[in-house]
């Protein structure tokens, strides 16, 4: 990678285009903004190599369809997936797809500033994704096997009511190992426990 840190910004909504662009170009960054993923798409195999934000929920064609064709095409971009609240279950199966992190609109610009800075991290050394993987074991090793449980429902996009009915136990219950889990591997969202899980091999069951 060069010094020049390029950033494929695809939004159908104006105001998140506006607002990132501007966080990331003051930060330093290059942008190139598209309305669609059909947009991104049109020039994406010729597109100079940077980091893709994707928003996941967008007219014609959603994100998760643009990060399919991407791997289809043999685009090797990393990806992060914008997605409104709630749309936990949606950003697991981008982050199953190869997406290195997710936000949650509306999110803060140091969050997004930080998934940036691991995107260009993992375009930057190829090693990085094997190291991830060894250190990810370790921190989960760190925990209950209740708590790995707990952790494995999250990671197939399971909402704490069915881990619980799974599990057996009572939704307070999972709570609580949640919020202890999360504790443990030292992460402050959702988004940060994902990508530990992910990278330890969590989240395999379709």
């Amino acid at each position: 990678m060069g010094d020049r840190r390029i950033i494929h910004l695809v939004d159908d909504e104006e105001s998140i285009r506006k607002a990132a662009s501007f966080a990331l170009k003051t930060a330093g960054y290059d942008v190139i903004a598209y309305t669609s993923g059909v947009e991104f798409l049109r020039t994406a195999k010729s597109a100079e190599v940077g980091c893709v934000i994707l928003d996941v929920r967008m007219p014609e064609m959603d994100g998760l369809q643009v990060q399919t064709t991407m791997a289809a095409r043999g685009i090797n971009m990393p990806v992060i997936v914008l997605t409104g609240h709630g749309d936990v279950s949606v950003a697991v199966q981008a982050m199953k797809g190869g997406a290195i992190d997710f936000l949650e609109k509306p999110f803060e610009k140091a969050a997004l500033l930080e998934a940036v800075r691991r995107a260009f991290a993992r375009l930057d050394d190829v090693d990085l994704r094997a190291l991830e993987s060894s250190e990810a074991e370790v921190r989960v090793a760190a925990l209950t096997p209740r708590e790995q449980e707990v952790l494995e429902g999250l990671a197939n996009g399971l909402p704490n009511k069915t881990i619980a009915y799974d599990l057996g136990c009572s939704s307070r219950t999972v709570e609580v190992h949640r919020a202890s889990l999360m504790a443990k591997l030292e992460v402050r969202n959702l988004s940060e426990a994902l990508r530990i899980a992910f990278a330890a091999g969590f989240g395999r069951k379709t």
